[in-house]
Parts: C-alpha cells; structure tokens; sequence
C-alpha cells in the first residue's frame, strides 16, 4: 500500500530565509531573486569572499532558525527546544566573534552540521511516513558524519562549503524569481493555497525518490569515511623519539639520544636517527633531528663528513625525512653509495621543526644552517664513530640554500668543523629573486602551496612579519591548514585541490609579497659569502622550479666575488632528476668531491671555471 499523508512538519534548518520570503509580494520575489542570483554567481567565482558572506549568513539563519522552532504556537518538544538552544547559540558564537568567524567557522559548521544531524533524528524517532523517517535518518547521519570529517579537511570543507553555499543560493535566487514572473502573470499573490491530496501515483513516487536520495547520502558517507582513512593512513606520524626531555642539554651540538632508523638502508651503509640540541633561526635553544649513516666497513681513522641537506619536503613536523622509508637511499641522496664505498660518514639533518618540535625554518638561512652544523658535533658524540674536522656540503634545492648558509656560518658557529667546499644543486639560492620570479605571473595551485610554505614559517619565525599583512581575511585559515601536509603523503593532494579552487580567487596580495616586512626578511635571508672555499653550482637545463637564469646569475656574482666556482649544467634533466642514478650530475659531483678531500690545493681544472 502507499505511504498514508501525515501532517507536514516543519524542521531545522541551517537557512530560514525561505519560509520569511514564502509570502512575500511577487515584484519583492523577483527583485530577491534577482539579487540572490547576483551574490551566489559572485560567490562561486569568488569563494573567499563567501567565506565571510557564509559566516554571516551561517550565523543568523541559525539564530532565526532557531527562534522560529521555538516559536510558542508550534509547542515544540523538548527535543526541540533543546537543539533549538544550540542553533541560537551556536549562531550567536560566530556573529559575536566576527573578526574570528572565519577561524571559528570549520568548528562552527561542524558543530551546526552535527546539531542539524541529530535534529534529523530526532525527527524520525518522532514517528511519521516511513520513507521521510528513513531519509531523515540518512540525512542525519550524514550531517553527523560530514560534520566530523570537516574537523579533519578544514581548508577543504570550507571551501567545498562556500562554492556549494553559492550554487544553493543561485539555485534559491532561480526559484524565486520563477515564481515572482509566475505569480505576476496570473495575478496571484506570492502566498499559496493549500495543496490537493497527492494521488497514490505521487505518494509512490516520492517515497521512491526519498529511498533513493537515503542510499545516495550513505554511500556519500561510506565513500567520505574511506576516503579519509586512505588520505589519514599515508600522512606520517611523528614518533616519541622525537619528543625533547624537558630541559635540554646545555650547549648545540649535544647529542640527545640516538634510535633505529625504521625505513630501508643502503646496501653500504647503516643508518640511525640522532636528536640533538641546537639554535633555531633566532637564536633560541631547539631541539633537532636527523639521519647519520655509516660505511659498513670503513677504512681506519677517522671519517670525513659529507652533509646533505635535503630540499623541500613540506614546512609541517612530520615532514622530516627521516621518518620516511626511501630517504637514506640513492634515489633521494645523490651517489650516496659511492661515497660510502669511499668511507665518507653522511649527515642528514632534517632541520629543527621538523621531527623534534619547534619553528622550521624554510628558506631561513641561519635556522638551516645551525641544525646542519649540529647534527655534525651531534653524530660525533656516537659511540664508536670518530669523524674528521673535514667535512663537505651538499644540498639540493632547499638544501642548496641550506647549504650555502652552512658553510657561510661554519666558522663562527662550529670553528671545529673544516668545510672544504660546498655543492649548490639547483639551489633556491636567493629567495627574494624567487619571490620576485614567482609572483611575477599567474598565481597557480602549486604557487599558492609553494607561498603558503613561505610565508607561514616567516610569520611564525620574524615577529615583523604578518600573516593578516599579506592574505585574505577568508584565506588565513586555508593557508595555515596547507602547511600541514607533506609532498610524501595523500593528503597533499587536498592542499592542491584547495589551491585549485582559489585560482580564481587569489589569498595572497601577490603584488605585496616582496615588499614590506616580508621582503626585507627575504633579502636577509640571501645567502652573501665570503665562502672561501671551492663551490660546486648544478642545475638541471629543463629545471620547472627554480629558474636556469638564477642559476647563472648566482655562478656569475660568485665568481665576480672572487670564489671558485665550477657551473655544471646538466643536460635534459629536471629539478628533481638531476640527482637520480644514471644522471650525469654524479660523476662530476663525486669526482669534485673526492679531489676536495685527497688535494691539498684542489686544481683549477677541477674547481673553477670562472677563468674559462
């Protein structure tokens, strides 16, 4: 049999703006609808800016909802009443707190998501048509689940939020001004009579529609959920031993403790994490931590140190390399078993930030630098491992900027430490050029990640800098939810997504980002010499990241300064390639490496062409 009618009864909802417009006069409607479909267009072109529309709009339509549901004449349950409270205040919270609406909006959502979720259910225990009382239970449950999984995806769900709220609204905008023409051209007012009785045809048919709209919103939810234990089980986690004791060492360079490396080994060498103490970039005692790998059968005496500086991984804790599986191997460092072969003991920092706690200091050459330098004292404390005073650079990258600070502190920060030379690897080497160079153009997706990386250590870094200087109001949470995600896991994906749909609608003032305060910390953070000894600069020639005319500028000033560079282009080979096996870059990296350590004056031929 069909479902039998029962009274309609009026629920909770996130938007009362439809029942107040539901009587009003036809030529209001179509001038509402006129001006609903103007902002909701706005808003899907613009997402930011529904952002804050969307706070507002959140804020009061829960409020009158809620004010409507506890309206004396409907003698709301208990129930009711109960949620009803929570919709006014929930509302109240974000209206009150506007400045910070758009921080508070992914918990607020949440929360109205969850609230709105048990309303439904609350619903459907309440009796009525079977095929509403499974929809609202569907629907419920969705809210419920949405609502959690928002916690999880802030940057996304707001963004997925705004663009939906946009549709809904030009959707709502669309109807309306159908039916103000409607009632216009039958001379009807905007209220409407009583419907019929639907026929068992209609029943049948809405039934049918509700069942299937409830199978939608669960395979909606189980979808949802998988997709969030898929994106979740790839993000890295950060162990305990990374976790600092309470009071540190005094002094940098102090070894902390030393683990088991937990990823695969190369097949010369053994690998284990250190955490030790050392400075962040302002001057602030920190912990660090990093990768030291040692030859298997080491010639006798003591070692030479080769560092490696690693390149951008990600600016969050648990971006550390050397909590990753492959990157104490040959496909993330470059040659690396050749050098074991030749008993060179590798040093791998992470930087401070990552692994242990604390600010990272990305493109921020002294905070690089000092957890480079540290992690070398720090793996000399090992047991049973007797390193060198001669120790040469590399880094890729990051790294070469890394690196290139590395040696330009060394003999201030750690005298003991002798650097015989340094390897720049497509070095990110100036990155207020960078800046400039990048934000000359379009903002991209993979700009508005790269930025955010920037930007936020910057901010977090410098008390000069300002975050609210130089993003949207709508964007500050976006940005920040971006810096947690690493290229190695899923998850950098919804970073992506989340650049993706702001392309449109830029969160940076780019026209600003060199200037200010920010850009005056940028040209800090250039790297000026004197270095004094040998420097190696390798690029790729089909380099996408990091300009081949910086490259060439840098080789050209350094050798205006008087260093001995040797300019390696290599050809065919991208930013991240150029360091894979088979690359050509390898053998002259070793080859200038090795001359470094075996020559006491290394020969012109081999380290400098800037006489050429």
């Amino acid at each position: 049999m069909p479902e039998s009618p029962t009274r309609p009864r009026r629920s909770l909802r996130l938007s009362a703006l439809p029942g107040l417009v539901a009587a009003a006069p036809p030529r209001v409607t179509v001038l509402l609808g006129v001006i609903i479909v103007a902002l909701g267009a706005l808003i899907v072109i613009r997402p930011l800016t529904s952002l804050v529309l969307l706070g507002v709009y959140v804020g009061a339509s829960a409020i009158v909802s809620g004010v409507l549901e506890l309206a004396p004449r409907r003698a709301p349950s208990w129930w009711a009443r109960a949620l009803a409270i929570a919709w006014i205040a929930g509302g109240l919270v974000i209206l009150v707190w506007l400045g910070r609406s758009i921080e508070l909006l992914p918990p607020a959502l949440a929360l109205l998501l969850i609230v709105g979720g048990l309303a439904s259910l609350g619903e459907a225990m309440a009796g009525g048509v079977r095929s509403a009382r499974v929809l609202a239970v569907a629907w419920g449950g969705a809210q419920i689940a949405f609502g959690a999984l928002s916690l999880t995806w802030p940057d996304l769900t707001l963004l997925v939020v705004a663009v939906v709220f946009g549709v809904r609204t030009v959707i709502f905008g669309v109807t309306l001004l159908v039916r103000g023409i409607g009632a216009i051209r039958t001379g009807r007012s905007g209220a409407t009579d009583a419907p019929d009785r639907p026929s068992d045809r209609v029943r049948w048919g809405t039934a049918l529609g509700r069942y299937a709209l409830s199978l939608v919103l669960v395979l909606g939810v189980v979808g949802g959920v998988g997709l969030d234990d898929w994106l979740s089980d790839g993000a890295p986690v950060v162990d305990g031993f990374y976790d600092p004791p309470d009071t540190l060492p005094s002094g940098h360079g102090r070894l902390i403790r030393t683990g088991d490396y937990l990823g695969r080994e190369p097949a010369r060498g053994t690998v284990s994490r250190i955490l030790y103490t050392t400075e962040d970039a302002r001057g602030r005692p920190a912990a660090g931590s990093g990768m030291v790998i040692v030859p298997k059968d080491p010639p006798p005496g003591p070692r030479p140190v080769l560092i490696w500086n690693h390149g951008t991984t990600g600016v969050a804790r648990g971006c550390a390399p050397s909590l990753a599986d492959g990157t104490a191997t040959k496909w993330a460092i470059p040659d690396l078993e050749r050098m074991l072969a030749r008993g060179w003991v590798v040093v791998a920092p992470d930087y401070s930030g990552q692994g242990a706690p604390g600010d990272f200091p990305y493109l921020i050459g002294t905070g690089e630098a000092r957890s480079a330098l540290d992690a070398v004292l720090a793996a000399g404390e090992i047991d049973d491992l007797v390193l060198s005073p001669q120790t040469v650079v590399w880094g890729h990258s990051q790294g070469g900027h890394a690196a290139l600070w590395t040696t330009q502190i060394a003999p201030e920060y750690t005298p003991g430490i002798d650097i015989l030379g340094t390897a720049a690897l497509a070095p990110a080497a100036d990155p207020a050029e960078l800046a400039q160079e990048l934000t000359s153009g379009d903002a991209g997706a993979m700009l508005t990640v790269l930025v955010a990386w920037v930007l936020v250590p910057y901010a977090d870094t410098y008390p000069d800098v300002e975050l609210n200087d130089y993003v949207a109001t709508g964007a500050r949470p976006i940005v920040r939810e971006m810096t947690q995600r690493c290229l190695s896991e899923p998850g950098v994906m919804v970073s992506a997504l989340t650049a993706l749909g702001l392309s449109e609608d830029s969160p940076f003032d780019t026209g600003n980002l060199t200037t200010g305060a920010l850009g005056r910390r940028l040209e800090e953070n250039v790297p000026t010499g004197p270095w004094g000894t040998p420097i190696l600069v390798a690029w790729g020639t089909r380099d996408e990241v990091i300009p081949i005319t910086a490259q060439q500028r840098l080789v050209q000033e350094l050798c205006s300064q008087g260093e001995r560079v040797r300019a390696v282009p290599v050809p065919r080979r991208g930013h991240q390639d150029m360091l894979q096996p088979k690359s050509a870059l390898l053998h002259d990296l070793a080859r200038w490496t090795n001359t470094l350590l075996l020559a006491e004056v290394p020969p012109a031929s081999v380290v400098d062409d800037c006489a050429r």
